[in-house]
Parts: structure tokens; C-alpha cells; sequence
């Protein structure tokens, strides 16, 4: 059965939007593992402006599921907080320091060098390591090469695309999944899913292992309640 990982980055930005402690970060990460969440994700930026470091330092004291932490590798404060930390997985994400949200995955060929050096820093300090890629399958089958865990599959496009054509929206997921497979690599995915569009991809990908979900996540807690909006999503996850 494949996991859901719920990322609380915008828990964080309401909180941080009024300074102060409320919502608390920390209680919410306590109770999304309370009420089913397979593990938490948290998505550290330089600015710090929605998860903090120290959030991520303390949710690490009380973590009992698998702790996901993305980021951008090239931030020497960030590999110093994920060696600090030692989380389940780190989640690496090619996104620039003012960037809204993550748009694109690693070129994997490209920056092949460099994705091997730091994923082995992560690997020899016991970390499983996933990587952001594009459903594209020279550079998922280029992913392999690197010593990376995992892929973690952008999913925007198919999101933006569900509703028109979910069979178009899909295929090119479908294909670099078989792909990962082929070469042993996990699958994991994220970005712009929600209660609608998961079941159908989740359905139709070979090998998926894990969700990360949060704007979509939160967004519907507001209507339906964290704990029942937790439920709703594993059950469209596994049917």
C-alpha cells in the first residue's frame, strides 16, 4: 500500500503570517500521525518563511512515523540540518532560493556529477534519498545512476491536465514509472495532487510508494477537518 506523507508547510505559513505560536506546527505534526498520516513532510527554505529549522529540529524529537524532509542540497545549512536531524528520507528538490514552490525536477543527466556526490553524503549517514525528477524517461532511467533511493515524481502536469484528458494527463507517468521499475528505483510522488486526481494516479502507477501532499491537503481541512481530511486521502490513495 502505498503512504501518505502529509507536509505541513502551510501550517506553517498561517502561523507565520500573525507571528506567534498558533496554529502550532508541532501539535499538528503530533496529530496528523494521530490520525493516520503515515509520515510527515516538511520543506525547509532559506528564508524560513513557513517551516523553520527549529521546527523541523523539534518535530524531529516527537516524530513516530517516517519523517520526509525537501530541500534544495546546494544550502549548506540544509545538508547540515538533514546530517543533524538523520530523518527517514530526504527529499532533494532543484528549486532556487526565492522560488514560490518547487516547478521542475533535476536534469539528471546534466547534473549527474554532482546529484551522485551529494546522495552518497546522504546514503553513508544512513538517509534514504529521493530525487525530483520529470515523468521523462531518459532522465528517470539517468536517476538511476546517480545511487539515489528513489524518484519522487512531479506531478503538476498531470494535475493541470486531469480534468481535461486523465488517460493524456497519465501516460507519460505511466511510462517513466515503468522505468523505475525496470531499474529498482521507489516511486514516490507529489505536487498538486489532491482528493480528486489521487486515486486515478495512484491506480494506474506501477510501484508507487509514497504521496507528499500538503496545499491541497490543508486547503480541504478547512471544510472537512484534519482528521477526516487524512482519511478521505488514504482511502482515494488505496481505494
Amino acid at each position: 500500500m502505498a503512504k501518505l506523507s502529509v507536509n505541513i508547510n502551510k501550517i506553517a505559513t498561517l502561523r507565520n503570517s500573525r507571528g506567534g505560536d498558533n496554529p502550532n506546527v508541532l501539535q499538528v505534526a503530533i496529530d496528523c500521525q494521530k490520525f493516520g498520516a503515515d509520515g510527515i513532510t516538511v520543506h525547509p527554505r532559506p528564508d524560513e518563511r513557513h517551516i523553520r529549522y527549529s521546527d523541523v529540529r523539534e518535530i524531529n524529537k516527537i516524530i513516530t512515523t517516517e519523517f520526509n524532509i525537501e530541500g534544495n542540497p546546494v544550502e549548506d545549512k540544509f545538508v547540515a540540518l538533514v546530517l543533524e536531524t538523520r530523518p527517514a528520507q530526504v527529499t532533494l528538490v532543484p528549486d532556487g532560493p526565492n522560488q514560490l514552490t518547487s516547478n521542475h525536477g533535476w536534469d539528471t543527466i546534466k547534473e549527474q556529477a554532482y546529484l551522485k556526490q551529494i546522495i552518497g553524503v546522504f546514503k553513508q549517514a544512513g538517509i534514504r534519498v529521493s530525487i525530483f525528477v520529470d515523468p521523462v524517461e531518459n532522465l528517470v532511467a539517468a536517476a538511476a545512476a546517480t545511487g539515489t533511493d528513489r524518484i519522487e515524481l512531479y506531478t503538476e502536469d498531470y494535475a493541470r491536465n486531469y480534468h481535461t484528458n486523465k488517460e493524456a494527463a497519465i501516460a507519460s507517468y505511466i511510462k517513466a514509472a515503468q522505468v523505475a521499475n525496470t531499474h529498482n528505483l521507489g516511486i514516490n510522488a507529489g505536487h498538486d495532487l489532491d482528493r480528486l486526481n489521487l486515486g486515478y494516479f495512484a491506480q494506474q502507477i506501477p510501484g508507487l510508494q509514497e504521496v507528499s501532499i500538503g496545499h491541497a491537503l490543508v486547503a480541504d481541512a478547512l471544510y472537512y477537518g484534519l482528521e477526516n481530511t487524512i482519511q478521505m486521502y488514504k482511502r482515494a490513495l488505496n481505494g
